[in-house]
């Protein structure tokens, strides 16, 4: 099935055209959140305001996550290069991932999704999980332990000595012939510098505002509620569907309430059948696709 089967060559038309206001928007929520949060500790700081702001940030990281998913396909800003810059400096880079690697492994998940090569397979097999196995999943997220292991192996990864991937697979050593000792501390810093500079400089901006400990939200954040929501977004697009090799069986559409938005569904990812249908329409205009 494709999206011809669905919608009219006009309607198609409509859903794929892009709008810098819409995208500005969106953009701008996600990050107008992590400063309200970081904002409430800062003036009201006790165990309840830092709880609710690493759960907030952790959110909105996932939703920085998904800039970078929308900016991949092209499908945020009408023209590339805003596509490519901004989908880097406030999506990608915060996260210590860059556009340019994410965009080929993402797009393999598009064309092999459900299947063995699909490299975000990992996020969504083990489901239907029990009650027991599903909570210490959880608490090892909240707790930390996944967010370690996941950035070790990024950081792996960005020194050029495991294969890309974000999915939670295997990791994959590179052939020992390509592996060139100090050669890969270069590696790092070609891969690195980006995401290294922007969050050296969303500390900078906390520091000047006289807040730079407010940073240490954004760190904790990535290690625990980030790996929670990330978790429960992959388990709602993928996993536990009636057929993981039929295309419109294998992807899931979710609703979503503005808690629910907040931690696991920003700019509109839960319309994912949708998106899996038609890749390139704009995160603003799958609601108007849904319907």
């Amino acid at each position: 099935m494709t999206a011809n089967d669905y919608l009219t060559k006009d309607e198609i038309k409509e859903l794929l055209t892009k709008s810098d206001f819409k995208a500005t928007l969106e953009v701008l929520n996600t990050w107008f959140w992590i400063s309200t949060s970081m904002a409430l500790v800062y003036f009201w700081t006790n165990p309840i305001t830092i709880l609710i702001a690493l759960f907030i940030i952790g959110g909105k990281q996932l939703a920085c996550a998904i800039i970078m998913h929308d900016t991949s396909h092209y499908a945020l800003f009408k023209y590339k290069r805003a596509n490519q810059v901004l989908g880097n400096i406030l999506g990608g880079y915060p996260l210590f991932v860059d556009l340019t690697r994410y965009r080929p492994y993402h797009l393999s998940h598009h064309s092999h999704t459900g299947q063995d090569n699909d490299p975000d397979i990992g996020l969504t097999t083990g489901y239907p999980a029990g009650k027991a196995s599903f909570t210490r999943k959880i608490l090892r997220d909240l707790f930390g332990f996944t967010g370690i292991k996941a950035f070790f192996g990024l950081m792996m990864i960005q020194t050029g000595l495991l294969k890309f991937t974000l999915g939670g697979s295997k990791p994959e050593w590179l052939p020992k012939s390509e592996r060139k000792g100090l050669y890969h501390l270069m590696i790092f810093f070609k891969n690195m510098w980006g995401p290294l500079l922007v969050n050296f400089t969303l500390w900078l901006i906390l520091w000047i505002l006289g807040a730079g400990w407010l940073y240490l939200l954004w760190v904790a954040a990535y290690f625990t509620t980030y790996q929670f929501s990330l978790r429960i977004r992959s388990i709602a697009e993928h996993s536990v569907v009636p057929d993981s090799l039929d295309n419109q069986l294998n992807t899931r559409t979710t609703y979503a309430n503005f808690i629910e938005k907040m931690l696991f569904a920003p700019h509109h990812v839960n319309y994912h059948a949708e998106h899996h249908l038609l890749m390139t329409v704009p995160s603003y205009n799958l609601p108007k696709m849904h319907q």
